[in-house]
């Protein structure tokens, strides 16, 4: 693992670091905060997963995260969103694909199989090196993200019950299988045979019978994205049939943006830091 850069806040560092990914096949960065509180125990882990276009900056810089985590002793992890570089498959005229677009899942199609293994990426190999850099307590995991990541997270902890304690999104793509944002990138991932795709779409994992024990979302009513892309109520539904206890907060007048993002999260790290004590 290489430092990129340091930075004092808060008491805590935040930090931008590098390394070289066997999952990726390529040189992956990430941004850790680690609060003052890491200096004497292991602290809790929340991962932030970025949405469409973004990677590990966007939330560092915007999301306004640093003041709760160093408050609640959690240590914040956000990494990229695909991965990057010379010889990685890309369409560079296609924010839905390709670069900034990996949607967490494990490509089997050439050729992003090679390189497109963002779902094996966050499960098995950062957080190995999250456990060996770091002063986390492993066993003590939550995981947000904003729209892309937002359904990153809902599927990665329907898929992980025992791994994440807690699960929240911002925004969340609900029914990926089926959004304009994102089918078209399935099947360039995935192929074809869409039974393939329903472990990667929270909606359709909950129906096959996923579990997990409780989401906080929170949805801009202002969001241009809402009817066409997101589509909350289906996971709304999908909740309520299962059994699975949903707080949807619909928040009147915010929109998609970070300004969205930075608003509310504060309540998210709060509501994880009551499940990760």
């Amino acid at each position: 693992m290489k430092t990129v850069s340091t930075s004092k806040s808060h008491g805590g560092i935040q930090g931008v670091y590098s390394h070289d990914s066997k999952s990726t096949n390529c040189e992956m960065t990430f941004a850790v905060f680690v609060p003052p509180q890491a200096e004497t125990q292991k602290c809790p882990m929340l991962w932030y997963l970025s949405g469409l276009t973004c990677n590990h900056a966007n939330v560092m810089d915007k999301g306004e995260y640093r003041r709760a985590a160093a408050k609640h002793g959690i240590i914040m992890v956000c990494p990229d969103t695909s991965p990057r570089g010379e010889g990685v498959a890309d369409e560079p005229d296609n924010w839905q694909f390709g670069s900034g677009a990996g949607f967490y899942v494990d490509a089997t199609q050439a050729p992003y199989a090679k390189n497109y293994q963002m779902y094996s990426y966050l499960i098995e190999e950062l957080p190995k090196l999250i456990g060996e850099q770091f002063n986390a307590d492993m066993s003590n995991q939550g995981i947000t993200g904003h729209s892309m990541g937002g359904h990153g997270a809902l599927t990665i902890a329907l898929n992980n019950p025992d791994r994440f304690k807690s699960c929240s999104a911002f925004a969340p793509i609900c029914q990926p299988s089926q959004s304009a944002w994102s089918a078209a990138s399935f099947e360039k991932y995935l192929g074809p045979d869409h039974t393939s795709w329903r472990q990667y779409d929270a909606s359709l994992l909950i129906e096959d019978g996923a579990k997990f024990p409780e989401f906080l979302v929170d949805q801009g009513l202002a969001d241009s994205f809402l009817e066409e892309g997101l589509r909350p109520k289906v996971l709304e539904a999908a909740c309520a049939k299962a059994g699975i206890a949903l707080t949807m907060r619909m928040q009147e007048g915010y929109d998609h943006s970070y300004n969205f993002i930075s608003t509310f999260m504060e309540d998210h790290i709060a509501w994880h830091a009551k499940r990760l004590s």
